[in-house]
């Protein structure tokens, strides 16, 4: 996706209303997933329809970039988010810090120290912009979450180093990494690698975004309500 046509997915969101009339600015920002989201029928799509439905006060806009790791949040962070004077960031990161480790031959992953240093300049970014961060865990790379493959032990690294991140700086958690596990022991018997709640192991697919969405209103009104 061509920056022009994100940036006009991010207007799309906010069309409705504008940041500035708004109680609450909620920004989810991220990578392909979230990019992805702000379509008809993406999880940060849903999430707006749900939470509109319960105010008219309250927009939710999708900054999520493709192949975006930790690094490239922190580089955009300004101009992308807090640009738009956010009042919650919900930061959806940790897949390509990852699995670009793996897959790739042109880029890397994100080492973990540099994955948890940024986590926490990320967080204390928002802070500063009086925003409030909302942190999640990464969700799956291969929706069978008890393999032993080498990405999913590093995933379920990179999660635990997102809770521990949420827990020092007393940041709130959404630790979308267990919601997946507890969903796929139930609805994937058969340990498939794609196809439950994603199509190719790690994008969402339309259940996914269900999910994902119902998931993140949750974890919003958690936050929203006074």
């Amino acid at each position: 996706m061509t920056r022009s046509t994100f940036l006009m997915l991010f207007l799309f969101l906010t069309v409705t209303q504008t940041s500035a009339e708004a109680q609450h600015r909620i920004v989810f920002l991220g990578d392909s997933i979230t990019e992805a989201g702000a379509n008809p029928g993406g999880y940060v799509s849903l999430v707006a329809d749900s939470l509109q439905k319960i105010s008219a006060d309250i927009v939710v806009q999708g900054a999520g970039i493709s192949g975006n790791k930790v690094p490239d949040l922190l580089g955009r962070l300004d101009a992308d988010v807090l640009a738009h004077e956010p009042t919650h960031v919900v930061i959806y990161i940790g897949i390509n810090d990852v699995w670009h480790h793996f897959e790739f031959d042109q880029v890397t992953g994100t080492d973990p120290e540099t994955f948890e240093n940024g986590l926490g300049e990320l967080i204390d970014r928002i802070e500063q912009a009086d925003a409030v961060p909302l942190l999640c865990t990464p969700s799956v790379i291969g929706e069978d979450t008890d393999s032993d493959s080498e990405v999913n032990i590093r995933l379920q690294e990179y999660a635990q180093i997102s809770r521990s991140v949420a827990e020092d700086k007393g940041t709130h958690l959404c630790d979308l990494r267990v919601a997946f596990e507890e969903y796929l022991t139930a609805n994937n018997p058969d340990r498939a690698y794609e196809g439950i709640l994603t199509s190719d192991g790690v994008h969402l697919n339309a259940d996914g975004n269900r999910f994902v969405a119902n998931f993140m209103v949750q974890q919003l009104k958690s936050v929203l309500e006074p």
